[in-house]
């Protein structure tokens, strides 16, 4: 059931403020010019105008909000919490509507006729809670915990709850053990302080660190600390490379440091390994491949290994090839030599990309089978399962795809899924891209979402929340034109009713590829935009997450036909890098941080 609107009272308006207790609401003072209207406002709101309140009135719950022209707007939440039990309510306000959720159920929903400005001015406003209004005496209930938190949603902290009437935010530990602090100052402020059992639940403020710490009797424990932020994006190198690239794998080697695969077009000059040096990546090894789409890199015990998909040519003989299969091949690192090496050799289809992945301390790889020839996209592809008697990958699983792009493999909880890009079956790109499950020593179909010439699945989580993240590439079907400026969708995993469920759209432009990543606190997604329509030279753009908003952009990176971005760290600095399909140069960013 959801809220009832009542209707619209201007601020001078008689309501019915006798019964009214104030839950939460904030006010804000008026200038003598306003004086006349100050008091009749006093008479019903307080000591002033209110901007936004959550009140209880005849055992409901009514939400209010100075609306535009000074009017209050006020809406009824359906329900009662006057049972003499505790309740844990969550109210979320973001701009474009108001939710609220009590004891972790349903929740309740308000859409404001207009948005909620971008920012409230709460300039010499105050705070009012648990207030009778004109009743004498002091709120006569119990408020166990009030938490504010600014740009996110802490629903999702708190619920699902084992106990979900007396759900809180979780505390540290090291706090809920303070002793009585008195009257005297208990914070200290400067570059050095020591700590001793004498200081025992002292804190200490670092304006250098920008930290708050407390003394636990022995050592300084942080309670909070300035984390890292991007600032700014730097074009840090122009990578020169043999050819055009569809793939960059970017890993550690020990003893090597940071390397990176890249996948380039042409058959002639094969791909590149590179190492990363003070100046940036430099070239370390040619390897020969044909027409590779797609490197990945995984580790056996202590073997490292690099795994390719050739597509059996470059771009002058696709339309004359025969449906025959391709040969990718796996390498090894040779310690001795410190090159990789050639190890093994798999049958492909055009194959778009590998994923290696562990379960029950087997390793797997699997392929994602593109087409036989030009025009049978409907194919399989293929679970391989390493043999420790032989030494080699085998057949384990074959899975039925349409022109399948990528496979994503991630773990929740105790259970492993693995998700596959299709992205084309013969006709059209509107096509189910499918998550399996793995029970009983196989994958079982877990769910199918409907995508647009999938490219990528990314899976990340925030906190305990997990997402999936899907690029379409574009929507065609049979002789009609392509629109290349669809909708990419991050999909949340519900946990109560496990399966995905929608929770944001962003257009992009023919997207191929998603990265995720975080740095400090913050998160943040990119985007390899890859053509329009019209033109390959477009910006990929760089998404932060706001928490209940969701993402939002925050840089704009020019690019030429991107075709994937890697995140990495080395020495404490972070980067990104990008490969393009449409001319020979990567580009190495460096993220800025304070």
């Amino acid at each position: 059931m959801g809220p009832e609107k009542v209707e619209k009272r201007a601020v001078e308006d008689n309501e019915e403020e006798d019964d009214k207790r104030n839950i939460f609401g904030r006010s804000k003072e008026r200038g003598a010019s306003g004086e006349r209207e100050k008091k009749r406002v006093k008479n019903n709101e307080g000591d002033g105008q209110i901007i936004l309140g959550l009140r209880l009135l005849r055992n409901r719950l009514h939400f209010l909000f100075k609306g535009h022209g000074g009017v209050i707007e006020h809406w009824v939440f359906r329900g009662t919490l006057a049972d003499n039990q505790w309740h844990t309510l969550v109210l979320v306000v973001g701009s474009q509507h108001v939710r609220l959720t009590v004891d972790c159920n349903l929740p309740q929903e308000i859409v404001p006729s207009r948005p909620f400005p971008s920012d409230i001015n709460i300039q010499e406003s105050k705070f009012h809670i648990a207030r009778r209004e004109r009743w004498k005496g002091l709120f006569s209930g119990l408020l166990r915990q009030l938490v504010l938190v600014p740009g996110s949603d802490a629903t999702h902290h708190i619920c699902p709850s084992s106990y979900p009437q007396l759900a809180v935010l979780s505390v540290p530990p090291l706090l809920l053990d303070l002793p009585v602090i008195g009257t005297e100052e208990r914070v200290s402020v400067g570059l050095e302080q020591s700590c001793s059992e004498l200081l025992q639940g002292q804190l200490w403020f670092n304006p250098l660190r920008k930290g708050l710490y407390l003394c636990d009797g022995t050592v300084w424990t942080t309670v909070l600390e300035d984390h890292k932020r991007l600032d700014y994006v730097l074009e840090h190198q122009v990578l020169t490379t043999s050819s055009e690239t569809h793939d960059v794998e970017v890993f550690q080697v020990p003893g090597m440091g940071v390397m990176a695969a890249m996948a380039h077009q042409s058959t002639a000059s094969g791909s590149a390994l590179y190492q990363w040096t003070h100046t940036g990546f430099q070239l370390y090894q040619n390897i020969s491949t044909q027409g590779a789409l797609a490197w990945r890199h995984f580790n056996i015990g202590k073997h490292i290994f690099l795994v390719v998909s050739n597509s059996g040519g470059g771009s002058d003989n696709h339309f004359n090839k025969e449906p025959e299969a391709d040969l990718s091949v796996i390498y090894k690192w040779s310690k001795k030599r410190k090159r990789f090496v050639q190890f093994q050799t798999l049958r492909t289809h055009c194959a778009r990309d590998w994923e290696a992945f562990n379960i029950n301390r087997q390793t797997y790889l699997a392929v994602a089978n593109h087409r036989i020839g030009n025009n049978n996209h409907t194919i399989d592809s293929v679970i391989y399962k390493w043999n420790r008697l032989t030494k080699s990958f085998k057949v384990y699983q074959t899975l039925p795809t349409s022109g399948a792009y990528d496979w994503e493999f991630f773990t929740v909880g105790p259970y492993h899924f693995l998700v596959v890009a299709n992205a084309f079956d013969g006709v059209t790109t509107s096509v189910d891209s499918v998550i399996y499950v793995w029970l009983n020593g196989s994958f079982q179909v877990f769910q199918t979402i409907k995508t647009f010439c999938a490219t990528d699945w990314e899976m990340f989580q925030i906190g305990s929340r997990v997402f999936l993240v899907v690029a379409n590439g574009h929507r065609l079907y049979g002789n009609g034109p392509s629109r290349y400026a669809i909708n990419s969708t991050i999909y949340e995993l519900d946990m109560n009713g496990k399966l995905f469920v929608r929770f944001q759209d962003i257009v992009t432009y023919s997207a191929v590829d998603w990265e995720f990543f975080s740095l400090g606190e913050e998160h943040f997604l990119v985007v390899a935009n890859s053509f329009n329509g019209e033109s390959y030279s477009l910006n990929s753009i760089l998404y932060r997450w706001q928490g209940y908003e969701g993402f939002v952009p925050v840089h704009w990176l020019p690019t030429i036909g991107c075709s994937d971005w890697e995140f990495f760290s080395s020495k404490g600095e972070s980067y990104l890098i990008y490969s393009s399909a449409k001319a020979p140069l990567s580009k190495v960013f460096k993220l800025k941080i304070y």
